[in-house]
């Protein structure tokens, strides 16, 4: 990307989007446009349309979508499905009629099946079952994949979809009904330890492995991605077994217990967990195999320990007080 090209970051706001626009502003990209919710809803497809048509951005980064853990994930599937269809399906469609260079489309690793083989590779894709708990969420996801490589079979796009794995980090969202494990944990040892609790309860038998990388990192991944000379691009595009798909992460994983006990070290928490066995542990394993983008130069750079202690530094900042 030229350091002038018009850079639009859909869900700057969130997560991983403020993310993307810091990395973009820290390498020199300053052309960006963002819009708030209330600016633009990216579900209303008139709305979109006459954004893109105004805008005519070179490059979109699409990070805006509905997200949450499992209870928001099985409890609100309708939401789900609905905003997440409609946002990707609006930005895709419009990015395609106004002659967008290269999309970024961020989705996540529970688009593969409940069941793949470990470490999950990219053709896995469809070839079982989904996790019952978040199967809306990826199915929508899904959609999304399937919208990027048919758009550019029949139009000629170069639309790309990145799978990061579980993320965390800066802008995390921390609400225990909607929240991923690891900020969830933080909150909840955190309290924890302020209210002298002898005990903590998490869901699960703590067996469950799991993969975490840092929102920087996956920002870092990003910009690697769109920034990819043009041959790579292509065999990214045009892979044979995974055609425009492409999984993002450390390579590493942990179980939830092991992970309990890093939170517990970092808040310094001397308290007891209690794992409550009757509530879901998800899908039992789920790391990517992220060989494809390895390969092409890209390692993550912030180990867990490190990253977990800069998460709960951000939360002691934002919103220890306020909650």
């Amino acid at each position: 990307m030229n350091y002038d090209a018009s850079i639009f970051v859909a869900g700057h706001r969130g997560m991983v989007g403020s993310a993307i626009v810091r990395k973009l502003k820290q390498s020199g990209y300053n052309n960006l446009t963002l819009k708030t919710y209330s600016e633009l809803d990216l579900r209303n497809q008139a709305a979109v349309s006459a954004f893109f048509e105004e805008t005519r951005p070179d490059y979109v980064f699409l990070a805006a979508a509905r997200v949450g853990g499992i209870i928001a994930n099985s409890t609100r599937k309708a939401e789900f499905i609905y905003d997440n269809l409609m946002i990707q399906t609006n930005v895709i469609n419009e990015a395609w009629k106004n002659d967008v260079k290269r999309l970024l489309f961020l989705g996540s690793t529970c688009i593969y099946p409940k069941f793949a083989p470990q470490p999950i590779r990219e053709e896995h894709l469809l070839t079982s079952a989904l996790e019952e708990t978040n199967d809306a969420y990826a199915i929508a996801k899904i959609a999304g994949v399937i919208q990027c490589r048919s758009y550019n079979e029949q139009y000629g796009t170069r639309f790309l979809a990145a799978m990061p794995n579980n993320l965390y980090g800066p802008g995390d969202n921390y609400d225990l009904k909607n929240s991923h494990v690891l900020p969830a944990l933080i909150r909840k040892v955190h309290e924890a330890k302020m209210a002298g609790a002898l005990t903590v309860e998490v869901w699960g038998t703590g067996s469950p492995l799991r993969e975490f990388m840092h929102v920087e990192d996956l920002a870092d991944a990003s910009l690697f991605l769109m920034n990819l000379p043009e041959l790579q691009y292509s065999e990214l595009m045009n892979h044979p077994a995974a055609p425009a798909l492409i999984n993002v992460g450390s390579g590493q994983e942990i179980s939830i217990l092991e992970l309990v006990h890093l939170v517990q070290k970092v808040v310094d928490y001397r308290g007891e967990i209690a794992f409550d066995t009757s509530k879901p542990d998800g899908t039992p394993r789920k790391l990517a195999d992220s060989s494809r983008l390895h390969a092409l130069g890209w390692k993550h750079r912030i180990e867990l320990e490190d990253g977990v202690w800069d998460a709960y530094r951000w939360f002691l900042q934002h919103l220890q007080p306020a909650i």
